[in-house]
């Protein structure tokens, strides 16, 4: 079971309000989070990597969702050499 920090009164209200929502209001939901979580991993990738250029950048941010075979055939990127 998963750590719930919300009051069940609230996680009640949110359900309620998720079920509400028609399907292109939900997509809109998933995309904004996708972008998120891009733009916070953008973020750590150029607080660690401050004088990489925009290729290095990209390929960091990259191989944190794609597979490291995938990423050396795809970009001739090594994460297990290059790191993240």
């Amino acid at each position: 079971m998963l750590p719930n920090d919300t009051h069940a009164k609230i996680e009640a209200l949110l359900i309620e309000g998720y079920r509400r929502m028609d399907a292109g209001e939900k997509m809109a939901r998933v995309v904004a989070l996708s972008r998120a979580v891009q733009e916070l991993g953008l973020a750590d990738v150029r607080r660690a990597h401050p004088h990489a250029d925009a290729r290095e950048t990209a390929l960091r941010l990259a191989s944190r969702r794609l597979d490291p075979e995938t990423m050396r055939r795809a970009f001739g990127w090594d994460p297990t050499i290059e790191g993240f």
